[in-house]
């Protein structure tokens, strides 16, 4: 049995988009979603940080890990979809070439889609002040990596070539919040089809299908008058 640790945000729906896609290939993995409330700051909490240390969700805990040993907890969610994938045979490919692939991609959303797609995020949205300089330079960061993900994706059906892949995992959710980040797909056609794709998989329309995009409100109506 694997305890879930997450929130509705898109690092946190990493984890419920693997667990519905395995299960649809045949390899369901026992589980229990536990939402953590950030807003009320249950990710400080001394039991949930014994967990993740770096009080960020997803975190999970195995309590039947690979080694038949003591419950095993992990946090960071790209060692996360790692270890399930390793666990369930699932979106890592055995071959290495394949392999490296799927995981430099994996460690390309982690260290650059995901934080700056974020902060694009935090300053378009959540922030209590509007900051230009901030705004401009976290927008154009994050159209910069769409573009990356886009070359990429030019004649290819998925991130690591023909199979899905926990690469697709990660950054898919991410994506889903293009408009938030000062995104439109309309610049960025290899990644449109691609998120197309992956939002008419069934695994996919039941993951999402209570989501709320935390991006979906512009606090700043004016922000939209300078996105570039």
């Amino acid at each position: 049995m694997l305890d879930i640790y997450y929130a509705a945000s898109p690092n946190g729906m990493k984890l419920p988009l693997f667990l519905e896609e395995v299960a649809e290939q045949g390899a369901p993995l026992a589980h229990r979603l536990i939402p953590v409330k950030l807003s009320a700051g249950e990710q400080f909490r001394p039991e949930f940080l014994a967990i993740s240390p770096n009080n960020k969700i997803p975190a999970i805990v195995d309590h039947a890990p690979v080694d038949g040993g003591a419950p095993l907890s992990i946090f960071e969610s790209a060692a996360i979809l790692q270890y399930l994938a390793e666990k369930s045979g699932k979106l890592l490919a055995p071959d290495p070439r394949t392999r490296i692939e799927t995981l430099q991609w994996l460690t390309w959303q982690v260290a650059g889609l995901g934080p700056m797609a974020g902060q694009s995020g935090w300053f378009r949205v959540h922030s209590q002040q509007r900051d230009d300089y901030a705004i401009d330079r976290y927008v154009r960061e994050t159209h910069r990596l769409y573009g990356v993900l886009d070359r990429h994706l030019a004649g290819r059906e998925f991130i690591a070539g023909d199979a899905y892949s926990i690469a697709d995992i990660a950054c898919w959710p991410w994506i889903y919040s293009h408009a938030g980040h000062g995104q439109s797909l309309e610049d960025f056609p290899d990644i449109a089809r691609w998120f197309e794709a992956i939002r008419q998989r069934p695994a996919t329309q039941r993951a999402f299908a209570h989501y709320v995009d935390p991006y979906a409100r512009v606090r700043h109506p004016a922000i939209e008058e300078q996105v570039a």
